[in-house]
């Protein structure tokens, strides 16, 4: 299970002098992106006389031009552009971004026997892994990188999926690089053959890694009320890949003042990919001690997968709401729980040498015992959880640009997914059976962009009676890349729906923040149906604010909820947010996204202490890619 650092990322109240001429700045980058769409296909007569590649160049070229003439003049506003922005900054030319050509040329090596295998590990600052010829330049690069403990070979060589003197594996090659492109403390990676020395029967293997600054951290701090967040981590502790991470708040508006959490994790212990977490967390309403040993299946062509954990989770949940209530009601929950899992892969029969089926069968198998020391209600009870599943999964990968980084290469996961689970729960009062399913695909192609959809359902299944059931749907497209020279747009479009079938009092859902509509809070907006439509407009700038790229955005939210089985969200009027922003990221570095948004809530619920517009900072990211690696049976999740 990942480190958990969204949830000590809130959303926050800091208002800063220069804030102000910022969001002036990123308003100014929005209607300028808007009008060179407006523009460029009036302009007739240049379109029959330029080329159209020579029009978006001019505007880019143009607007830069400006930028840059104003932070030359002898004012306050030059003087801030001046020390904020980056004019020098080159966009790195990104090669090998073709998965599908790469494959088909690293298929003609299936089964050679590696020769060499050369790894070279780049510092993060003034470093290329398309030109390794390049050096930092700078004072600040050079001390940056003094400053950063390289990720050792023997780290890298962990991470390979194959080995010297032995046969290659098909896909060995595209999983590697894969695989430490999605390490945390690792900006890229390419992994070369080199064609020069390959005979028919060996290869030369050249890996090209580069880091990124892994001591990183967050922070934030309210002058009004003097409350405030500090947090630090480190990704790569003494360049061996162990993550460490540690929160504290301090002069809270709560019982306790103060709030600390701490997480410490391994990766691929002695090259198994069994990977560690260890989290403790100490807030005013949220309490968890766990240890977790697993292992995914990180590849295509992994066998076993599995896990055992053990946690400890103290917190206080909201009770369902009486007619004459003005404020939310609480109860707490306290429970011990015993986790284990094992997962086996089944590949497909081929007699086609080199040729490697995508297509996997899954099996597993699961057991969670928890006993609850405090309950709100009588629907808890101590029970053994006994799930089986069976699914089959096709994956693959792509890779592009500017999807959710700010330019570094992401792989993007394809395929189809379905997957059946069944159980047993035996419980201290009640036993019950368990019976779900889910079935989901996602598609891409540089031209159309990426679509994703899923539907699942899961119920309980107690003396003849379905309880605790939910229909879960979601659908999400991001359109292909737009490109004006160095200005480039992306459109995300994003709708689910949650439907509770006979749920329990005391579980409701919501529409806060991530849960529908962004920046919203209220606990006393609940229910048992929910359905929510987002859409974001992202503009990737060339600007760079002392070495963070910097994106604007416009959104709009929409979110309804309903109770009842036979109810229908949409019967109700939605709760709605739309908004403007920017977002600033260094890709280089471990710091988190800075995002400030600028949001106005038509609709606000009674007895809030919300506003209609808001103003808030947040690092927690919205949308994301949804995986087809098959992952420990479950029971549906509600909320």
């Amino acid at each position: 299970m990942p480190l958990r650092t969204n949830r000590f990322m809130p959303y926050l109240h800091p208002i800063c002098k220069p804030l102000p001429l910022v969001c002036l700045l990123c308003m100014l980058l929005l209607c300028s992106g808007v009008c060179q769409a407006q523009v460029q296909p009036q302009d007739t007569t240049r379109q029959d006389t330029l080329p159209q590649d020579t029009i978006r160049q001019t505007f880019n070229e143009r607007m830069i031009q400006n930028l840059k003439q104003m932070s030359e003049r002898k004012t306050i506003m030059g003087k801030l552009l001046k020390a904020l922005l980056d004019f020098e900054r080159d966009e790195e030319e990104v090669y090998g971004l073709d998965a599908e050509l790469i494959q088909k040329e690293y298929e003609l090596h299936n089964y050679k026997i590696v020769r060499h295998i050369d790894i070279l590990s780049l510092d993060p600052f003034g470093y290329s892994i398309s030109d390794t010829s390049r050096a930092p330049r700078n004072f600040f690069e050079k001390a940056g990188n003094s400053l950063h403990v390289k990720t050792g070979r023997g780290e890298v060589r962990n991470k390979l999926l194959f080995r010297k003197m032995e046969p290659l594996e098909p896909l060995a090659l595209v999983e590697s690089e894969r695989l430490l492109r999605q390490t945390r403390h690792i900006l890229d990676a390419r992994i070369i053959v080199n064609e020069e020395t390959t005979t028919n029967d060996s290869v030369d293997v050249f890996v090209i890694t580069r880091d990124i600054f892994s001591l990183g951290g967050s922070g934030s701090y309210s002058p009004s009320s003097g409350r405030g967040r500090i947090t630090l981590r480190e990704l790569n502790f003494l360049g061996q890949g162990h993550q460490i991470e540690g929160t504290y708040k301090f002069n809270l508006n709560r019982p306790r003042p103060w709030e600390a959490a701490a997480f410490y994790s391994i990766e691929n212990i002695g090259r198994t990919y069994i990977s560690a977490d260890l989290a403790y967390v100490d807030e005013n309403y949220y309490k968890e001690k766990s240890f977790y040993l697993y292992r995914d299946f990180y590849t295509l062509n992994t066998k076993y997968a599995g896990a055992v954990g053990i946690s400890r989770i103290d917190e206080r949940i909201i009770l369902p709401a009486a007619p004459e209530d003005t404020a939310a009601r609480y109860g707490n929950v306290g429970y011990a729980q015993q986790d284990v899992w094992l997962g086996r892969t089944l590949k497909p029969k081929t007699y086609i040498l080199g040729y490697e089926p995508r297509g996997r069968f899954i099996l597993g198998a699961r057991v969670i015992n928890t006993k609850y020391n405090t309950i709100p209600t009588e629907n808890f009870q101590d029970n053994v959880l006994m799930l089986g599943s069976v699914g089959y999964s096709i994956r693959k990968y792509y890779k592009d640009r500017f999807i959710f980084g700010f330019g570094r290469t992401e792989d993007i996961p394809v395929g189809t997914l379905f997957s059946v689970t069944g159980g047993y729960q035996d419980g201290a009062i009640w036993d019950r059976h368990y019976l779900g399913s889910s079935l989901s695909f996602a598609r891409y192609a540089p031209s159309f962009g990426y679509l994703y959809s899923r539907v699942g359902y899961g119920s309980f299944l107690r003396d003849d009676q379905w309880e605790q059931g939910v229909l879960d749907v979601e659908a999400m497209y991001i359109t292909r890349l737009a490109e004006w020279g160095n200005w480039k747009l992306r459109h995300y479009l994003l709708g689910r729906g949650t439907f509770g079938i006979n749920r329990y009092p005391e579980e409701l859902l919501s529409i806060n923040n991530e849960s529908g509509v962004r920046g919203f809070r209220s606990d006393m907006v609940r229910g048992t149906r929910r359905a929510s439509f987002n859409y974001e407009a992202n503009l990737y700038t060339p600007l760079s604010l002392v070495g963070f790229r910097l994106a604007t955005f416009v959104y709009a939210d929409l979110a309804w909820l309903s109770f009842g089985n036979q109810s229908s969200p949409f019967k109700e009027k939605p709760y709605s947010s739309f908004g403007l922003g920017f977002r600033l990221r260094n890709e280089f570095m471990s710091f988190s996204t800075i995002q400030v948004t600028l949001s106005y809530y038509p609709q606000l619920p009674p007895n809030t202490s919300m506003r209609g517009v808001r103003l808030y900072e947040s690092s927690a990211p919205f949308y994301d890619f949804r995986n087809f690696q098959f992952d420990r049976p479950g029971v549906a999740d509600f909320h």
